[in-house]
């Protein structure tokens, strides 16, 4: 009666042995996930940079026909302080736009005579992205996959 009674208590549960064979499964496959992880967030973000990056030139086209001329920073294509809009901040962009920053990208925009400029490169290269973007005028988008920021002579993104 008493080996009944104890092999009853035994198997309760799980032995220790079992609950580490469940832990180390599980640590391999999250081991095996987080990179998958990774590499679909910096494609969002990347997405995400292309997307802003087309969406200034399509303000940068709104600026010029209301003002005369190419917005010369983010600010003047984002949201006014107060007030209606103007051409320091003509309200074409929202304040998360013109603050610069967007989808782990730092965007910048110049303009000179002839056109303007605008540069998408990952806030921390290798973790928010792998690649830097550039447009200007002509709108269309160019791509560098490295480190260094796109220009006119980079490869066009396809």
């Amino acid at each position: 009666m008493r080996s009944r009674l104890s092999q009853r208590r035994s198997r309760r549960g799980f032995s220790l042995i079992e609950l580490l064979i469940v832990i180390a499964i599980i640590l391999i496959i999250i081991t095996m996930a987080v990179p998958k992880f990774n590499k679909a967030k910096q494609f969002a973000n990347e997405t995400g940079a292309i997307q802003a990056v087309r969406n200034i030139n399509a303000v940068q086209v709104q600026y010029y026909s209301q003002y005369g001329r190419y917005a010369t920073s983010l600010a003047e294509l984002g949201p006014p302080q107060s007030g209606a809009a103007s051409p320091a901040a003509a309200d074409l962009i929202d304040a998360v736009y013109a603050a610069g920053e967007k989808s782990g990208y730092k965007l910048s925009v110049s303009a000179n005579q002839s056109g303007y400029t605008v540069n998408a490169s990952p806030l921390i290269f290798g973790t928010t992205g792998t690649r830097t973007f550039f447009s200007d005028q002509t709108m269309v988008i160019r791509v560098n996959d490295g480190a260094e920021p796109a220009t006119a002579n980079s490869k066009e993104l396809k």
